[in-house]
């Protein structure tokens, strides 16, 4: 596929409206590590099952593929700075946000319309990237309006007329 190609595929794909979530864990040192995730959606209710995807260029790769639990935050539409900022290249990015540590001791992020704490079960080559299927252990939600994600901008829910 040209380059032009790849473009036009990835703006084309950018008209299916997402959630934004933040993906965290900590690394073998113990320290919290996250990312702003938008490939986040359900597999299965029996069992719980998610997937998500990551790519393989990214540094943090190693330590998502190494840990045993991890924690998918669905941010509320005035999390944008969260987003923003777990998207940086901001060697903390956990620094000035308001989290705690959740069962299995992986950082939850507070003020988001969900939070779930998932077992990491299952992995799979996925082009440029490596896909996680994983078991949902503990979940939370909040009755709170998503941030999303639709055609390179983030965006809030509009009620239809």
């Amino acid at each position: 596929m040209s380059h032009s190609s790849t473009q036009s595929l990835r703006r084309s794909l950018g008209m299916f409206a997402t959630g934004v979530t933040v993906v965290t864990t900590r690394d073998a040192e113990g320290e919290p590590v996250g990312l702003t995730v938008n490939s986040f959606n359900s597999v299965s209710l029996d069992p719980p099952l998610i997937v998500w995807s990551l790519s393989l260029s990214l540094p943090v790769r190693p330590v998502f593929e190494a840990c045993t639990h991890y924690a998918v935050n669905v941010l509320a539409a005035d999390q944008e700075a969260v987003s923003r900022q777990f998207a940086s290249r901001k060697p903390d990015r956990f620094a000035g946000m308001d989290w705690h540590p959740g069962e299995h001791d992986v950082p939850l992020l507070n003020g988001c319309c969900a939070n779930f704490v998932l077992r990491n079960t299952h992995m799979q080559p996925g082009g440029d990237h490596v896909v996680f299927i994983s078991e949902v252990l503990w979940f939370t939600r909040s009755e709170r309006d998503p941030l999303l994600y639709f055609g390179g901008a983030y965006r809030g829910l509009s009620p239809l007329a």
